[in-house]
């Protein structure tokens, strides 16, 4: 290792880690256990290994409000199989609505155009008068509500009307296709929907309207559609089936108390979906219970989230990271929305919102930060960030670089953490240890109470540093409840139990390090096999966009004379042609800090990399246009026309 590295970047003072909410939950937990926990691995070592008494003592230190019932865990050691608390009842939307007052519960901004606020006391009557006349419409236990919504108010409001009464939230965002919004709602039937009537991005609205009819038309399961004003459409209602507007809909009904329907731990909560990038989106049906706890073990443990934060994530509700933002509310913690570009009006919008509202946690994509690095920007120079204490990073594997430029450019006394996880445990396996030191280029730790490990092919542990399956060997309680409409769960268990018999295995590829971290090197399915070496496609990401003229790259295998060959494509700064000498340079650095293994056979530039809606690029759908085999769902991708640059290339014809 490079010995300008061989240090943290970041270390919490004495100060920090006392007073942290992980330090004092290890108190607690030592003086169940009867024995001290001197460090995170000591911790985590007995979260997994005793589950019964670590989520018991997660309910108890996030005051979970409900019955837990005498029972913990049934069933541990199957998995699928295993059930927690069993016994219990509770309601999501409950312990989310604890607080009454006149602070703020809810700050939005969309972009330039709307600013708003809503105190708890004005977001629990919201919530009460929603969910009565949902429930006047006949909306009750284990109903579907769909969500075309964006990251404002009332997609908040109608996800805990919700809950209150039992039913199942599921959300897309506005900029969703037609199609794309049915792959989804047209397979769980949802009674009643939510839609604004448009969006805004970079600066332009788009008006929802016409959009809305026409899923609203097929979808004959529907009973009612609610329409969100935000970009106060002109487009008349009259058109729509059953349609009313918010402000109509909620009119009849004064806020009073909330009558929580208090249900099964593992009631269904949310239907999230799959990408759906290679065919329809799988529906991953998630319980109350199960997120719950899991939100609690990562804000609180490992985001070190307190009652009064304002907790932050650039995110869509087309996207698990809305449903993981939503819980933060369970903590106490205000929750800063935003919906639009980042970039609109400048780059510093969001910079702008952590200092005019005082954010405490500030969440968003390792693409966001290698965009603010491309565009020149340091907020550290022109922001003060005060109150910023933690900023998270997921959605693919912040590069070294990335950690660098965040400390450089950015906040230099702050808690930096890239996560890992997925929409299908609607949460994290890795995480940031607030109690610990941050590592260049590593996710800190594994998340309290997931047995995480790396395994290889043959089943067997890897060593350190080796790469290999990132997988789970206990269960968890946000596991999934299962795929909707899959019958003898036959899908699901194919999906994560296959490849090691009672193991989950990811479909990351993943190593631990030295430091008790972990590095994730891209998706399974999407890992180069030249000459048969196994390599992450992250590992050439890094190094490619340390080019200065490189914004994206994107690689693939392409199958050719009985093997696969390495093939980048990249996607340059305006007025940048790619020639001989670029692509010597883009070698030459690929060489020489990773492998003559990792150099592509072929360097193209394109205009643009295609995407998913939640921003993942996708490199499957493109190795499928390389091989001229069409792409089954375009409907998943947020700019589909992107495709064309990879078909029928003439380079790749020798």
């Amino acid at each position: 290792m490079d010995a300008r590295h061989d240090a943290p970047l970041w270390e919490p003072g004495p100060e920090r880690i006392a007073a942290s909410n992980l330090r004092r939950f290890m108190d607690d937990a030592g003086r169940r256990a009867g024995r001290r926990f001197a460090d995170f691995a000591a911790v985590h070592r007995w979260s997994v290994e005793d589950r019964d008494a670590f989520w018991r003592l997660v309910w108890d230190w996030g005051r979970v409000i409900g019955e837990p019932g005498a029972v913990t865990i049934a069933g541990g050691d199957r998995m699928p199989g295993a059930r927690f608390f069993p016994g219990a009842r509770l309601n999501y939307a409950e312990n989310l609505l604890r607080k009454r007052d006149g602070s703020d519960a809810l700050v939005f901004r969309g972009e330039d155009k709307v600013r708003r606020r809503l105190s708890w006391a004005e977001l629990y009557d919201q919530v009460s008068r929603l969910a009565q006349a949902m429930k006047a419409d006949g909306i009750g236990p284990g109903d579907r509500v769909g969500g075309i919504v964006a990251n404002m108010p009332e997609a908040i409001i109608g996800m805990l009307a919700t809950s209150v009464l039992g039913a199942v939230w599921s959300s897309c965002s506005p900029d969703f296709g037609v199609k794309g919004v049915l792959d989804r709602f047209g397979q769980i039937e949802p009674k009643l929907m939510l839609a604004v009537d448009g969006y805004f991005y970079n600066g332009k609205a788009f008006d929802g309207i016409d959009k809305t009819r026409e899923i609203a038309a097929a979808l004959p399961s529907l009973k009612r559609t609610v329409i969100v004003p935000y970009i106060d459409s002109k487009t008349p209602l009259d058109a729509l089936p059953n349609a009313q507007s918010y402000a109509a809909y909620i009119a009849p009904y004064a806020a009073r108390d909330i009558e929580f329907a208090r249900l099964p731990f593992n009631h269904p909560l949310y239907i999230l979906y799959s990408s759906g990038t290679t065919g329809a989106p799988k529906c991953i049906i998630h319980g109350a219970g199960g997120a719950l706890l899991k939100h609690i073990v990562e804000q609180q443990f490992h985001c070190d989230l307190k009652d009064g934060d304002r907790l932050f994530y650039f995110t869509t509700c087309g996207w698990m990271m809305w449903n993981w933002l939503a819980s933060g509310l369970a903590s106490g913690a205000t929750l800063l929305l935003y919906d639009g570009s980042p970039f609109h009006p400048s780059g510093n919008a969001l910079f702008d919102y952590a200092d005019d509202e005082r954010m405490t946690h500030f969440g968003t994509s390792a693409k966001y930060i290698d965009s603010v690095l491309k565009a020149g920007l340091e907020p550290v120079k022109t922001h003060k960030l005060s109150t910023v204490r933690y900023l998270s990073s997921t959605g693919s594997p912040l590069s070294p670089e990335g950690f660098d430029f965040v400390y450089r450019g950015i906040k230099r006394d702050l808690f930096l953490a890239s996560i890992s996880g997925g929409t299908d445990i609607m949460g994290c396996f890795v995480m940031g240890n607030p109690i610990g030191p941050v590592w260049r280029g590593e996710i800190a730790a594994p998340v309290l109470g997931m047995a995480v490990d790396v395994f290889r092919d043959d089943g067997s542990r890897a060593a350190d540093d080796e790469k290999g399956e990132l997988v789970c060997t206990r269960a968890f309680p946000s596991m999934p409840l299962g795929f909707w409409n899959d019958p003898g769960e036959v899908k699901y268990r194919a999906a994560y139990f296959e490849r090691f018999p009672n193991i989950w295995c990811h479909g990351d590829y993943a190593a631990r390090t030295r430091h008790g971290g972990f590095v994730i090197y891209g998706r399974s399915d999407a890992v180069l096999n030249p000459g048969g070496v196994r390599i992450g496609t992250a590992e050439i990401y890094r190094q490619v966009e340390q080019i200065p003229e490189v914004l994206e790259s994107l690689v693939v295998a392409q199958e050719w004379q009985n093997d696969v060959r390495v093939v980048l494509f990249v996607k340059l700064r305006d007025g940048v042609t790619l020639d001989e000498a670029l692509i010597k340079r883009i070698n030459q650095q690929i060489r020489a800090n990773a492998s003559p293994r990792h150099v592509p056979a072929r360097t193209i530039q394109v205009a643009d990399i295609p995407r998913t809606k939640s921003g993942k690029i996708v490199e499957l759908a493109v190795r499928e246009v390389v091989h001229g085999r069409p792409v089954k769902n375009l409907e998943a991708l947020a700019n589909p026309e992107a495709l064309a640059y990879f078909r029928d290339r003439t380079e790749l014809r020798s």
